[in-house]
């Protein structure tokens, strides 16, 4: 998929010092455009929401590949939203919200989305428990994961949060909420990574 968008913001992406430790244009382009895209046919539905979205992948690439939903691209870094902001300008499917997970997720957040994606958000545990309570009874959160991944721990976590693991193709954890956030959740922030659920 080439999209001159995409393209341009690559470019940006990579030459703003703090948002990518990449540096080669054709690294950056596997990394952060093609690995992303591989989630798009998982996205069943929208709205959607990319939890720490950072310089913006997965969001943008999947934003672009799926003109037809909704995308929020999440973040708490304040100079990481003005760079969101500027390129999610480019695409009329996509808002930025400048907060954290947990914040997000104890006001119009929460049960608000159908996906939540995280990508080189924290270990998956903690991921489960910011991206888990932004999503809707009935849908799913999308994870990026390396191939050492313990999914007994994702399991335990996802447990507490009403959701359970599906079956996904090697590099993603996919996680069907299967009841409403429980009132504990999120916990203030911080804690999840502090204290994580497994």
């Amino acid at each position: 998929m080439r999209d001159e968008r995409l393209d341009r913001w690559l470019t940006a992406l990579v030459g703003t010092p703090g948002l990518t430790a990449v540096s080669d244009p054709d690294e950056a382009r596997r990394l952060h455009l093609e690995a992303a895209l591989e989630a798009a046919p998982l996205i069943e539905d929208g709205p959607v929401v990319d939890v720490g979205s950072g310089g913006g992948s997965p969001g943008l690439p999947l934003a672009a590949a799926r003109p037809d939903i909704r995308f929020d691209l999440l973040e708490s870094a304040h100079k990481k939203c003005d760079f969101l902001t500027r390129w999610a300008s480019e695409f009329e499917n996509v808002s930025v919200v400048c907060a954290r997970a947990e914040e997000h997720a104890r006001g119009p957040g929460r049960d608000a989305y159908r996906t939540a994606l995280a990508r080189a958000l924290a270990p998956p545990p903690v991921a489960v428990e910011w991206c888990l309570p932004l999503v809707a009874p009935g849908g799913r959160a999308i994870l990026f994961v390396g191939p050492s991944v313990d999914e007994s721990a994702v399991e335990t976590a996802a447990a507490e949060l009403a959701a359970e693991i599906e079956d996904a193709a090697p590099g993603f954890l996919l996680l069907r909420k299967t009841g409403p956030t429980p009132e504990r959740f999120p916990r203030r922030p911080g804690m999840a990574r502090k204290r994580p659920l497994a």
